[in-house]
């Protein structure tokens, strides 16, 4: 983030589970959403991950960095913190954008998830009961 950046945003702060991570984030998230794929059940532990997406330059690590565990490439990976395991941001897009974990924010965001994504291959045992739409897959693939 540029210093003009921080004047003009609100900044974000979220860490991991024990603190060993901390990043910061412009309040400029352009979409949220409610990703149900197995990968983003399987890193998270949950039935569905919320997230968050915004522009990498817009997204920075403050502390920690030394502490993260990247599985995949520059241009597209999962940060978990090593020590307690936490599932903190993803880098998608050809390394464009980044996807915050939003259970992970100190902060609340002014976005709210938006729909569900990967309704298609989500645990049998979890009920959607909310009235945001569902996409059987990512939400461009559906609307194609």
């Amino acid at each position: 983030m540029t210093a003009s950046e921080n004047q003009n945003a609100r900044i974000l702060t979220g860490e991991c589970y024990c603190r060993a991570l901390r990043y910061e984030v412009a309040d400029e998230f352009a979409y949220a959403l409610n990703c149900h794929c197995s990968d983003c059940r399987r890193t998270t532990g949950s039935a569905f991950k919320p997230f968050a997406g915004i522009a990498r330059e817009k997204f920075r690590v403050v502390s920690g960095a030394d502490d993260l565990t990247i599985y995949g490439g520059e241009a597209a990976h999962n940060a978990h913190c090593r020590h307690c395991g936490s599932m903190l941001y993803s880098v998608v897009r050809d390394g464009a954008f980044v996807h915050v974990t939003m259970g992970t924010l100190r902060d609340a965001p002014a976005i709210r998830p938006g729909a569900h994504i990967f309704v298609g291959s989500k645990a049998p045992w979890y009920a959607i009961t909310d009235d945001l739409p569902q996409y059987q897959g990512h939400v461009t693939r559906d609307t194609e």
